[in-house]
């Protein structure tokens, strides 16, 4: 065989100590074949000042590291680690203690490049390079990194069987890394479970003297330095002066502006003017009007651009809020939660089913994880995943050629989620240099708007056509009228210029108090608001439509675990065979004996079953303190059990990692169960646990005797009977009937593994132990025991239940338990009544998805309780009951509730038990998992409704009398004035938009708001009872005002002209204080008379108002000739406000008027009048777009005209 020449050119290179040239013999001449596709592996990281590189071809097994020049690297096209064209600064790093750059980690994706990853070395070369370690995970007081190592030490072939007793770099530089102990193994080492841990990573009076020092200065300042943080940069926000402008830009802004400007003009024009002609008369002023409407214009720009700033700054800690979460890591030896803002490159992390991945990384430990990708590649496929260092000695051990492992996997996506099994993996990409990171970058977009947000902007336009057609019918009417008396008017030129203007400000003025600006300002307020105090009663609003479509569900599907019930488990009772059971309290009657007796009085052989099948069969971890346990709270509580009454020695990973592990069984919705497969001295073990009735059923056998001590540690067993089958069946309904969650344990014993006669999964045939399908070995058990665990109900569910059912939505429960602890517990919390009267329905899963569409259609109605319930189940119940239109929010936990959460009007996902799926399905997360506080969620969204409709009918009132008033008094002068002048009609304006917006807009929902039924989906926006307040208001405004405007100079005697000024200036007061009179009645929608209740809380309400009131005292006494005002006496006033608050009594006696007799007026008169005006407007519109059309087309056509001469010429 000849051994390749490998030529180096290093004319170019400076010395290189880090870099050596190994020569190594081929061992096969297979590794030398001409198809094997060999890797390139490039010791030192790219940069464009360095011109040494060295490059490794993997020959049976070894590897050759030779240099080479900056020209040969450019020209080689197989070198995984070239950078892309602009990225070469990711790759040219200063002072890096690092083997590796963000350029190097960027090359594991788009699209997984198995090559790139078998050039750095695999999972033992990151691991060095990356200076971490993959047992104890990340040094806790790492700071600044003293000793560097190059890409060529990361990289150099690790001897097989050397890397179990590889250095920690991460801990301590003489501590190595223990390999597993095998109390039980058989033939062979064989992969565990858990993570192997060292017998003592850090001595204990180390780490009592660690954590007695103080924090370093600067933690994991090289490494955040080179790699990142685990963050996006900041959106940038659109500063003040940027809203401010975007409000300067409101086409009606723009053009009052340019009428305020000519207003301006003309006014300086006349007062220059005047003094000429007559230099000893009084200074005129009519340059104020002008100024006057540029500072009205200034504060509603202001205002408004005042609150989008506020709004964006709260949803933008809200948007933080909700994107944070916690990771499990494994740092200086120790399991701990971190935000996963905090987490690293080099951290390893430790992931279960219903995680959402938080940063690329490699796989160091696999147990039958599966991802969904398809959020971040497009693949819709489930991805296996085998552990990095499988995958690296396969490419190794096929000549270090991928060919034919392509569907190997060891590549963690940022965005991916968890969908099965548990695992861990080293993070090499955060932030913005991961897959996430750079999709979230590149999709940076505004929030899209919420139905209502929608709907209002609709209705906007059809109030502001209502102020347009008005302003330029009195446009038109003024005009005609200016022109007709243009003959025998003797004014000047400059004065009949400034009448038209006048006109044409007014006609303006209209438009922009017309335009309810407000309105979505008044949604935008009450969701941002409502969001920020739903936040302290515990829920984080992820998507803001589902705070308004809260407010109208109809009905409630709720998980029991942790929602309804306190999460919080004990065993209570149980029984291991039929002689032997316990329980909390001893009942001689029955034969019950008290745990601890009962346990003392087990066999040695009885208590290790007991200890294996609830240990190992585990995906719990170790708490902080000694005796707490992470995990499901299922899970803990059997741990404690065992922990109290049995013994656990030592720390769960120690504990397991003397346990031979062949294979896990994650958890299985659909099979209710979990499993694992350890050696024992007589062979292997399979320990199952899970749903009771449904593991009895898989059971031929039980334990005889759990006392008996046997001389081949092997339990005696006998055959399960019916009588056998009856007993425990009465046992496990007897448990459920007091509201315990029943679990079996189950076992069974094989003489090898793989089991003989059992078929091998296809994608583990190659692996080192092959793997088995739990279905085709899941028979024949032995039953060990069953236990009752209790989960005494949450403080207040029942209250919670009842509100539910007074406001008129309807509450489910669906849960994964046995039939009898559903009903026990849907019993004590109000849920289900077994009356007859009632009808209430009882379901399990299998029954419920059999059903015909039909009989689904009627059972869905009065379905109160679904138990032994699959999420698919959940997702079907919701499916049913949107297809009768019911408005449905459902809770949810694990990931396999995704598709209900997604599908649900409103996703409630829980905070503390729930997958980071559940939680990106859903729309709103429980942060205490609390039932309650859908109640709270029910009452803010209901609020959020009830404010922008308090908006509404407040701003139509003063929208209908503003513009009627204006047109009236404007056609009715000589002058061709209206009695409201263009800066008094801002400030009314700037009422009834924004102050109005922000006052009702932040009232918080009193217990009231329950005691009234949903609003239907396809309910409008004004309901008949608000068009009842808003046309009787209007009626009484407007009749005040004429009554004053027309008649008051007879009715009060007035006759000289500073008397009918100070008419006008009532006229405008009264008009006002109508206003903030009426927004006190606006705070109630219903026919209740209590109008302030709850107002003393309600601090924003009462500071907007006393604004208010302060603003139209100071216009009246200091607004001069600015807003066209003169001053009145104490009389005036006192007539002004007694005849503004009669609005106050005048609305009680609208609320006394029964909706049924609203109904039949509007039918009979308002309908046919509205049908009418409809009709004549879109007419309207018709004719003008014909016109236009036809105007285009003519254009269009002479253009083509145009173009065809052109062309002939």
């Amino acid at each position: 065989m000849t051994v390749p020449i490998i030529s180096v050119d290093t004319s170019l290179a400076p010395p290189a100590p880090d870099s050596e040239i190994h020569s190594i013999t081929p061992t096969s001449p297979n590794s030398l074949r001409p198809d094997a596709t060999h890797l390139s592996v490039y010791p030192l990281p790219w940069s464009p000042a360095s011109s040494i590189h060295s490059r490794s071809h993997s020959i049976g097994g070894s590897t050759i590291h030779p240099l080479l020049d900056k020209r040969a690297l450019e020209e080689d096209d197989d070198n995984p680690f070239t950078p892309d064209p602009g990225q070469e600064a990711a790759f040219d790093v200063e002072n890096n203690p690092f083997a590796f750059t963000r350029g190097h980690m960027s090359k594991f994706f788009h699209p997984k490049s198995l090559r790139a990853y078998y050039a750095s070395g695999g999972i033992d070369g990151l691991e060095k390079g990356l200076q971490t370690n993959l047992v104890t995970g990340l040094n806790d007081r790492e700071e600044h990194i003293t000793s560097k190592i190059s890409f060529g030490e990361a990289t150099l072939h690790i001897p097989k069987g050397h890397d179990a007793f590889r250095k920690d770099s991460s801990v301590s530089s003489a501590s190595t890394l223990v390999p597993p102990t095998a109390a039980f193994t058989k033939g062979g080492p064989a992969p565990t479970l858990f993570p192997i841990t060292r017998e003592k990573s850090i001595p204990d009076h180390d780490a009592e003297k660690l954590a007695s020092l103080p924090p370093p200065a600067h933690p994991f300042a090289d490494r955040i330095r080179i790699f990142d943080v685990n963050q996006l940069p900041k959106k940038k926000g659109k500063t003040i002066f940027d809203l401010m402008w975007e409000a300067y830009k409101d086409p009606f802004i723009l053009v009052l502006t340019g009428a305020a400007v000519i207003s301006l003009a003309l006014g300086i024009y006349e007062t220059i003017r005047a003094q000429k002609h007559e230099p000893n008369g009084p200074t005129p002023v009519d340059w104020v009007e002008g100024v006057a409407i540029v500072v009205a214009i200034v504060i509603v720009v202001v205002v408004t651009a005042g609150n989008d700033w506020q709004k964006e700054r709260q949803f933008n800690k809200l948007n933080r809020k909700k994107e944070d979460r916690s990771i499990q890591v494994i740092r200086s030896g120790k399991v701990r939660e971190i935000s996963i803002y905090d987490l690293l490159v080099g951290d390893v992390v430790c992931i279960n089913q219903g995680d959402l991945i938080p940063a690329d990384g490699i796989v160091i430990e696999s147990n039958e994880v599966k991802c969904d990708e398809s959020s971040a590649t497009g693949e819709s496929d489930q991805m296996k995943k085998t552990s990095g260092k499988e995958v690296y000695d396969r490419i190794v051990a096929n000549g270090g050629s991928i060919g034919g492992l392509d569907k190997l996997d060891p590549f963690i996506i940022s965005g991916a989620k968890v969908l099965e099994g548990t695992g861990k993996y080293l993070v090499t990409a955060v932030g913005v240099n991961s897959s996430y990171g750079k999709i979230m970058m590149s999709l940076r977009h505004e929030s899209d708007k919420t139905p209502l947000q929608e709907k209002l902007e609709r209705f906007a336009g059809g109030i502001t056509k209502f102020g347009l057609g008005s302003a330029v019918l009195l446009l038109l009417v003024l005009t005609f009228k200016f022109i007709g008396g243009l003959p025998g008017n003797t004014d000047s030129a400059s004065a009949k210029a400034s009448t038209f203007l006048d006109i044409l400000i007014v006609a303006v003025t209209i438009i922009v108090v017309a335009v309810p600006e407000g309105l979505p300002l008044a949604v935008t307020l009450a969701l941002a608001y409502a969001t920020t105090r739903m936040l302290k009663d515990n829920n984080l609003v992820r998507v803001l439509r589902a705070c308004e479509t809260m407010g109208n569900a109809t009905t409630v599907c709720s998980d029991k675990t942790g929602t309804l019930t306190q999460n919080k488990m004990t065993v209570v009772t149980g029984i291991v065979g039929r002689k032997s059971t316990f329980a909390e309290v001893e009942i001689e009657e029955d034969k019950v004996g008290q745990i601890a007796t009962v346990f003392q009085l087990f066999s040695e052989q009885t208590k290790e079953l007991f200890r294996a099948s609830v240990v190992l069969n585990s995906t719990a971890t170790d708490g902080e303190s000694s005796g707490q346990f992470n995990g499901s709270k299922t899970e803990t509580a059997l741990l404690s059990l065992i922990g109290d009454y049995i013994g656990i020695p030592g720390p769960l990973s120690k504990v397991r990692a003397n346990y031979s592990v062949q294979q896990i069984f994650p958890f299985d919705s659909a099979r209710k169960c979990m499993g694992i497969v350890a050696a024992t001295p007589s062979g292997y073990r399979l320990y199952v646990k899970g749903a009771s009735e449904i593991l009895l059923a898989k059971c031929a056998r039980y334990i005889e005797d759990a006392m008996e001590q046997s001389r081949d540690g092997i339990h005696s067993t006998t055959l399960i009977t019916s009588e056998d089958r009856a007993y425990f069946e009465n046992t496990i309904t007897s448990y459920a009937r007091r509201s315990l969650r029943t679990i079996a344990l189950v076992y069974k014993d094989f003489p090898q593994w793989p089991p003989a006669n059992v078929p091998i999964l296809e994608e583990s045939k190659d692996a080192l132990i092959p793997k088995v399908s739990l279905d085709d070995i899941f028979s024949d058990m032995t039953l060990f025991g069953i236990v009752g665990i209790q989960d005494p109900l949450r403080p207040g569910v029942p209250e919670a239940v009842q509100q539910c059912h007074l406001a008129g939505v309807t509450v489910r429960m669906v849960t994964g338990d046995n039939i009898e602890t559903a009903k026990a517990i849907a019993k004590e919390c109000g849920i289900y009544d077994e009356s007859s009267a009632a009808g209430h329905i009882v379901m399990e899963g299998p029954a419920f998805r059999k059903l015909s569409k039909e009989e689904m259609s009627t059972v869905v109605r009065n379905l109160r309780v679904l138990a032994r319930s699959s999420p698919e189940d959940k997702r079907i119940l919701v499916r049913a009951l949107k297809d009768q239109d019911q408005i449905v929010a459902v809770t949810g936990d694990g990931t396999n509730d995704g598709p209900a959460l997604k599908m649900a009007d409103v996703g409630f996902s829980m905070g503390i038990a729930g997958t980071e799926v559940a939680k990106e399905a859903s729309s709103i997360i429980l942060m205490d998992d609390n039932f309650s506080s859908i109640v709270k969620a029910l009452m803010w969204g209901r609020a959020v409704n009830d404010a922008v409709q308090k908006f509404l009918q407040f701003q139509l009132t003063v929208n209908i009398t503003a513009v009627v008033l204006t047109f009236v008094s404007a056609v009715a002068s000589k002058d061709m004035k209206s009695v409201l002048t263009a800066v008094q009609l801002l400030w009314v304006n700037l009422i009834m938009d924004t102050f109005a917006a922000l006052a009702l807009a932040t009232d918080a929902p009193t217990p009231s708001i329950l005691k009234r039924l949903p609003t239907s989906r396809k309910a409008g926006l004004v309901s008949l009872r608000m068009w009842k307040m808003i046309i009787g208001q209007a009626i009484l405004q407007l009749a005040v005002t004429f009554m004053l405007h027309f008649g008051g100079a007879k009715m009060f005697g007035y006759t000289t002209e500073h008397e009918h000024l100070q008419l006008r200036t009532m006229v405008f007061n009264t008009f006002v204080w109508m206003q903030i009179f009426n927004e006190f009645n606006n705070r109630r929608l219903d026919n209740g008379l209590n109008i302030f209740e709850g107002i003393h809380r309600n601090y924003f309400f009462i500071g907007i108002n006393a604004i208010m009131f302060a603003g139209q005292v100071a216009i009246i006494f200091v607004g001069g000739r600015a807003f066209g005002i003169t001053p009145i006496t104490a009389v005036q006033w006192a007539i002004c406000i007694g005849l503004a608050f009669i609005s106050m009594p005048w609305a009680v006696a609208i609320r006394c008027i029964p909706d049924a007799w609203a109904e039949a007026v509007w039918l009979a008169v308002g309908k046919p009048v509205a049908d009418v005006l409809s009709m004549g407007w879109h007419g309207c519109g018709k004719v003008l777009r014909i016109i236009v059309g036809r105007r285009k087309k003519a254009k269009d056509a002479e253009a083509e005209a145009g173009e065809e001469e052109e062309e002939k010429r």
